[in-house]
């Protein structure tokens, strides 16, 4: 009994750092801004500015399956930490050496983290809470997540305003990645066991032949394009439909990881309370409204309100998804986290064919693209239970 004690008290400590690391997981979506300074810095075509985002998320589909098997043999602490390290380093670079081809290779840094945090992190979350709590804790993560999504194009506007470089966002993301790895070293214990088999990328890839698995994968897909996408393309669309600086274009992507952030935290009270499939269908039924009314209006504040209820109506749809993988086959939880992070790659493969579109046919075309994957994930909504 004391033993049971001291391990549900070492849990319930333990949640502390894994949430900090959702924090840290949300320094990635600084490429939306960061896309839009180092395009007007270097005077880059939207084609060329969007292999950015293409090297941040083009790792998810590359290293998720290696870090799932990494996972099975050092823990999922270790690879928690070995994912902060790359990351601290790869916020270290742009300060140093500020040309395109240092930009790519600090983001693809950043990517590679990244995709290690988020195989390594979610899982976690499924280690130190109870089944039933798992959808609610994972999308509290997705607030923390938020929070500093939020946070990003402000510091960046912060450093290019008043410390005169944008850049020096990246001393903080540095020294704050810094901070959690301290605190889960100190925190957590890296010796937890492991009790399913060992991952392989023939098992992992196996998990390709459940039709459920397939439909949630592409979900998750689905979202980060779009998330990514809005990320990217919100301050353009704001600077070529009412005319927006891109310092005042940027805080329209602000408004939509603030409305994120919002959503998250209520999604973690009412998920604890209600059914996660009737909370997408409705999510997804107000997102894609909200949606067509932002590509058809040409009011700046119509325009911020349905910014808020995109992000309100988006805010959950990851969590859920990865709650019903990792539910569908508890037995395989790298495996499954392994592979739905695979799907954060939709970063890399929606934005770079937002970007060729918007050349060819402008903004509003190229948000479209979006939209598809909206009715997709509506789709899913209806299909999954």
């Amino acid at each position: 009994m004391h033993l049971e004690q001291e391990s549900s008290r070492s849990g319930k400590a333990a949640i502390f750092p894994v949430l900090f690391g959702f924090f840290v997981m949300g320094f990635v979506d600084v490429v939306g801004i960061a896309t839009n300074y180092v395009k007007e810095d270097f005077a880059l075509s939207d084609t060329l500015a969007n292999l950015i985002p293409m090297m941040v998320f083009l790792w998810f589909a590359l290293f998720s399956v290696p870090t799932g098997i990494l996972m099975g043999k050092v823990g999922r602490r270790n690879t928690v930490v070995i994912a902060l390290v790359v990351t601290a380093l790869a916020m270290l670079l742009p300060l140093f050496f500020y040309d395109f081809a240092f930009i790519l290779l600090a983001f693809a840094g950043l990517g590679i983290g990244n995709t290690m945090l988020q195989v390594a992190l979610n899982p976690m979350v499924a280690h130190v809470v109870n089944a039933e709590r798992l959808t609610s804790v994972l999308t509290l993560g997705q607030f923390f997540k938020a929070i500093s999504s939020f946070l990003g194009p402000i510091i960046a506007g912060v450093s290019a305003s008043y410390w005169g470089d944008w850049k020096l966002i990246f001393v903080v993301y540095a020294f704050t990645t810094l901070l959690s790895i301290a605190w889960l070293l100190l925190a957590v214990r890296g010796n937890e066991k492991q009790k399913e088999a060992g991952a392989t990328f023939a098992t992992t890839l196996s998990l390709f032949t459940d039709k459920y698995i397939v439909w949630l994968f592409l979900g998750i897909l689905f979202i980060v394009g779009i998330d990514v996408g809005l990320n990217t393309t919100i301050p353009k669309l704001l600077m070529e439909r009412v005319g927006l600086s891109l310092g005042k274009a940027g805080l329209g992507t602000s408004l939509y990881f603030a409305a994120r952030t919002i959503g998250a935290f209520v999604g973690a009270v009412l998920l604890a309370k209600i059914s996660a499939a009737c909370f997408l269908k409705a999510s997804m039924c107000l997102s894609v409204l909200s949606f067509v009314v932002l590509l058809v209006s040409s009011s700046q504040e119509i325009m911020y309100v349905m910014i808020v209820l995109v992000g309100l109506a988006c805010s959950n749809v990851f969590s859920i998804l990865f709650s019903f993988a990792l539910r569908h086959k508890s037995d395989r939880g790298n495996e499954i986290s392994a592979l739905m992070i695979m799907g954060v790659s939709g970063g890399a493969l929606i934005t770079p064919f937002i970007g060729v579109v918007s050349d060819w046919f402008g903004q509003v075309a190229g948000l479209t693209v979006l939209l598809g994957c909206m009715l997709y994930i509506g789709w899913v909504a209806f299909k999954v239970e």
